[in-house]
Protein backbone atom coordinates (compact mmCIF):
# COMPACT_ATOMS: atom_id res chain seq x y z
CA UNK A 1 0.00 0.00 0.00
CA UNK A 2 1.41 3.31 -0.96
CA UNK A 3 2.33 5.74 2.07
CA UNK A 4 -0.71 8.67 2.36
CA UNK A 5 1.20 12.13 0.43
CA UNK A 6 2.02 14.28 3.25
CA UNK A 7 -0.43 17.36 3.97
CA UNK A 8 2.09 20.39 2.81
CA UNK A 9 2.35 18.56 -0.82
CA UNK A 10 0.86 20.13 -3.65
CA UNK A 11 -0.21 18.36 -7.39
CA UNK A 12 2.18 19.84 -9.57
CA UNK A 13 1.74 17.84 -12.94
CA UNK A 14 1.68 14.46 -14.31
CA UNK A 15 5.73 13.07 -14.09
CA UNK A 16 5.21 12.66 -18.21
CA UNK A 17 4.84 16.57 -18.46
CA UNK A 18 8.71 17.09 -17.78
CA UNK A 19 10.32 16.14 -20.50
CA UNK A 20 14.40 15.32 -19.90
CA UNK A 21 15.86 18.91 -20.39
CA UNK A 22 12.88 20.17 -21.77
CA UNK A 23 10.41 23.17 -20.88
CA UNK A 24 9.63 23.86 -17.65
CA UNK A 25 6.38 23.60 -15.72
CA UNK A 26 5.74 26.95 -14.00
CA UNK A 27 3.41 27.06 -10.94
CA UNK A 28 2.40 29.81 -8.42
CA UNK A 29 3.40 30.32 -4.83
CA UNK A 30 3.15 32.80 -2.09
CA UNK A 31 6.86 33.60 -0.39
CA UNK A 32 6.69 35.41 2.90
CA UNK A 33 3.03 35.96 1.89
CA UNK A 34 3.78 37.55 -1.59
CA UNK A 35 3.12 35.91 -5.20
CA UNK A 36 5.85 34.67 -6.74
CA UNK A 37 6.80 31.74 -9.16
CA UNK A 38 8.46 28.11 -9.12
CA UNK A 39 9.34 25.76 -11.78
CA UNK A 40 9.83 22.17 -11.88
CA UNK A 41 12.84 20.54 -15.05
CA UNK A 42 13.24 16.82 -15.69
CA UNK A 43 17.16 16.35 -15.32
CA UNK A 44 18.62 13.20 -15.36
CA UNK A 45 15.94 11.49 -14.77
CA UNK A 46 15.40 13.71 -11.53
CA UNK A 47 12.46 15.90 -11.12
CA UNK A 48 13.85 19.40 -9.42
CA UNK A 49 12.26 22.49 -8.62
CA UNK A 50 13.25 25.91 -7.75
CA UNK A 51 11.94 29.65 -6.80
CA UNK A 52 11.56 31.47 -10.50
CA UNK A 53 14.27 34.22 -8.96
CA UNK A 54 17.81 34.84 -10.09
CA UNK A 55 20.37 34.56 -6.98
CA UNK A 56 21.90 37.87 -8.53
CA UNK A 57 18.50 40.36 -8.35
CA UNK A 58 15.13 38.76 -7.84
CA UNK A 59 14.27 39.01 -11.69
CA UNK A 60 12.33 35.47 -13.32
CA UNK A 61 14.73 33.23 -14.92
CA UNK A 62 13.12 32.12 -18.13
CA UNK A 63 13.90 34.11 -21.55
CA UNK A 64 10.26 32.65 -22.93
CA UNK A 65 7.63 31.27 -20.39
CA UNK A 66 8.86 27.77 -19.21
CA UNK A 67 11.91 28.25 -21.47
CA UNK A 68 15.18 28.15 -18.76
CA UNK A 69 17.82 26.02 -19.71
CA UNK A 70 19.91 27.26 -22.80
CA UNK A 71 20.08 26.50 -26.43
CA UNK A 72 22.28 23.51 -25.37
CA UNK A 73 19.78 22.53 -22.89
CA UNK A 74 22.81 21.66 -20.44
CA UNK A 75 22.36 25.35 -18.44
CA UNK A 76 19.78 27.25 -16.62
CA UNK A 77 20.57 30.57 -17.82
CA UNK A 78 19.31 34.29 -16.37
CA UNK A 79 17.55 35.57 -19.01
CA UNK A 80 18.77 39.04 -17.72
CA UNK A 81 22.19 38.95 -17.33
CA UNK A 82 24.00 35.50 -18.46
CA UNK A 83 23.91 33.87 -14.53
CA UNK A 84 24.41 30.15 -15.50
CA UNK A 85 23.16 27.42 -13.11
CA UNK A 86 24.08 23.72 -12.52
CA UNK A 87 20.26 22.45 -12.56
CA UNK A 88 20.78 19.71 -11.14
CA UNK A 89 21.78 21.49 -7.90
CA UNK A 90 21.08 24.87 -8.57
CA UNK A 91 24.49 26.40 -7.89
CA UNK A 92 25.54 29.50 -9.71
CA UNK A 93 28.71 28.80 -11.70
CA UNK A 94 29.33 31.54 -14.23
CA UNK A 95 28.06 35.16 -13.89
CA UNK A 96 27.39 37.90 -11.11
CA UNK A 97 26.37 35.62 -8.63
CA UNK A 98 28.83 32.88 -9.26
CA UNK A 99 28.60 30.55 -5.84
CA UNK A 100 25.23 31.62 -5.08
CA UNK A 101 22.12 29.22 -5.51
CA UNK A 102 18.47 29.10 -6.73
CA UNK A 103 16.22 28.47 -4.14
CA UNK A 104 15.37 24.89 -4.19
CA UNK A 105 11.68 23.62 -3.83
CA UNK A 106 11.45 20.03 -2.46
CA UNK A 107 9.29 17.60 -4.82
CA UNK A 108 7.94 14.48 -4.70
CA UNK A 109 7.24 11.91 -7.57
CA UNK A 110 4.69 8.83 -6.69
CA UNK A 111 1.77 7.41 -9.23
CA UNK A 112 2.76 8.96 -12.02
CA UNK A 113 2.04 12.59 -10.73
CA UNK A 114 5.19 15.60 -9.30
CA UNK A 115 4.01 17.32 -5.67
CA UNK A 116 5.58 20.38 -4.32
CA UNK A 117 6.25 20.37 -0.74
CA UNK A 118 5.41 23.57 1.24
CA UNK A 119 7.43 25.09 3.90
CA UNK A 120 6.58 27.82 6.58
CA UNK A 121 7.65 30.41 4.09
CA UNK A 122 6.71 28.83 0.85
CA UNK A 123 3.26 28.36 0.78
CA UNK A 124 0.39 27.19 -1.84
CA UNK A 125 -1.33 30.14 -3.50
CA UNK A 126 -5.20 29.67 -3.24
CA UNK A 127 -7.59 30.39 -6.02
CA UNK A 128 -9.05 33.52 -4.85
CA UNK A 129 -5.77 35.09 -3.42
CA UNK A 130 -4.50 34.30 -7.43
CA UNK A 131 -7.61 36.49 -8.43
CA UNK A 132 -7.31 39.10 -5.82
CA UNK A 133 -3.37 39.96 -6.98
CA UNK A 134 -4.49 39.89 -10.63
CA UNK A 135 -7.39 42.33 -10.57
CA UNK A 136 -6.77 46.16 -10.74
CA UNK A 137 -7.18 48.14 -7.37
Amino acid sequence: MAEPMPPSAERLCASAELAERGRGVLFDLLLHGRPARGFALRIDGRAVAYLNQCAHVPVELDWREGEFLGLDRRWIVCAVHGATYEPGSGQCIAGPCKGARLRRIALSEVDGAVYWHSTPDLRPQCPAAAAAAASPT
